[in-house]
C-alpha cells in the first residue's frame, strides 16, 4: 500500500509526523479519508479526533481546529492546538469540562459568553475522549 507523510503542526510544536496509509478528520463539511494519491484540498477543522493509520498501527490526535492540506506529495495539519493521548492531563480536562458546563448553564444563549462555553466543552469533551486510547477506558 502506498504512503504518505503526514505532519501535525501547532503554533508551539510539532506535535506528529509519520507515513501515513490513511488519514481520517472531520473537516468544516463533514470525515474525510485521505489516502495516497489523493487529489489536493485545503479544509477547515473542527475540534475533533484526527486518525492516522499506520504499518505500525493506528494513532489518534487530540486537534482543535485548525486546517488539513493535502498536496501530491504530503498532508499537513496546521492545528491551533493538538495533543497525543499520552499527553493529556485527564485531571486537567475534566477540570476544564466541568467549568465548561457551568458556563454553558449559566450563559444566555446566541452571546459571546455562551459560544465561547460551548467551544470550551467541545476541547473539553474531545480531550477526554482521545485520552480513553491512552488508559483503554
Amino acid at each position: 500500500m502506498r504512503k504518505m507523510p503526514i505532519e501535525i503542526v501547532t503554533p508551539e510544536r510539532k506535535v506528529y509526523e509519520n507515513e501515513a496509509n490513511l488519514i481520517i478528520a472531520r473537516g468544516g463539511d463533514g470525515d474525510i479519508g485521505i489516502m495516497a494519491g489523493h487529489s489536493p484540498v485545503v479544509t477547515t477543522l473542527k475540534i475533533s479526533a484526527l486518525r492516522v493509520k499506520t504499518d505500525g498501527g493506528d494513532h489518534t490526535i487530540a486537534v482543535s481546529g485548525g486546517f488539513l492540506e493535502v498536496k501530491p506529495d504530503k498532508v499537513t495539519v496546521l492545528a491551533e492546538s493538538a495533543e497525543l493521548p499520552e499527553e493529556i492531563d485527564v485531571d486537567r480536562a475534566s477540570r476544564a469540562k466541568e467549568r465548561a458546563e457551568r458556563r454553558v448553564k449559566d450563559s444566555k444563549s446566541g452571546d459571546i459568553d455562551a459560544r465561547r462555553a460551548e467551544l470550551a466543552l467541545s476541547r473539553a469533551l474531545n480531550r477526554l475522549e482521545v485520552a480513553k486510547i491512552k488508559t483503554g477506558r
